[in-house]
């Protein structure tokens, strides 16, 4: 799993940051203390109550074969999407992990997943590919959604990086800090259902969604 969170893994990662680039840019994160309060919230309110539900849907539907579910939870939770740019940034992210995963993982058995994105029947947004590469190599539900929601901390910090004048310590600061709560979010996602997915991010999601108005930008979305 370690290697699925690296930063470096080519899967376009490093080209998005999700509406972050918006609220730096508009003058909402500046200091290293509104980038925490921002982590935090998009933790606790978004990536745990969203994303990381479809990691739990595969773990929960995949091993009864209940497909029909498993996709609805997909396209549930990326309709909740309102930024057409962070929409394709999901889906080419997990398009691009599951390539680098048939080369990397020979393994692994891809045919049912490949087989209901050529039907129509999911989209291969990132979080299901990475649940269904984690369920597959035998990682454990909660290893995996902790290891998905630090990877959603990491990314934010990474992108934070480019955006702002907070240099590499202060940036292992608030991973230090923050990536311990993810024990916390991983049982409470564990606690919910696919089916109640839920986001209260309103600035982060107009963020994303003013994104691809703005003058100049470093990131994709």
């Amino acid at each position: 799993m370690q290697q699925l969170l690296d930063s470096a893994l080519p899967i376009g990662g490093f080209s998005h940051s999700f509406g972050l680039e918006t609220l730096v840019q508009e003058g909402d994160i500046a200091r290293p203390d509104e980038l925490e309060a921002y982590l935090r919230a998009m933790l606790r309110q978004s990536w745990t109550t969203t994303d990381a539900l479809v990691v739990r849907a595969v773990y929960r539907d995949a091993p009864i074969e209940e497909w029909d579910r498993l996709w609805a939870a997909e396209r549930l939770v990326h309709a909740g999407r309102m930024s057409a740019e962070t929409r394709s940034g999901m889906e080419k992210m997990g398009r691009r992990l599951l390539a680098l995963a048939r080369s990397s993982y020979p393994g692994l058995d891809f045919a049912r997943l490949e087989a209901a994105y050529r039907s129509g029947e999911c989209l291969l947004t990132h979080p299901l590919v990475f649940g269904w590469i984690c369920r597959q190599a035998g990682i454990g539900e909660e290893q995996a959604l902790q290891g998905w929601l630090y990877g959603c901390l990491s990314h934010a910090v990474n992108s934070a990086l480019r955006l702002m004048a907070i240099g590499q310590t202060e940036a292992q600061r608030l991973l230090a800090l923050l990536s311990g709560e993810t024990v916390q979010a991983a049982r409470a996602a564990l606690a919910m259902e696919p089916e109640d997915a839920w986001s209260d991010m309103p600035g982060s999601e107009l963020g994303m969604i003013r994104h691809e108005t703005l003058y100049s930008r470093l990131f994709m979305s």
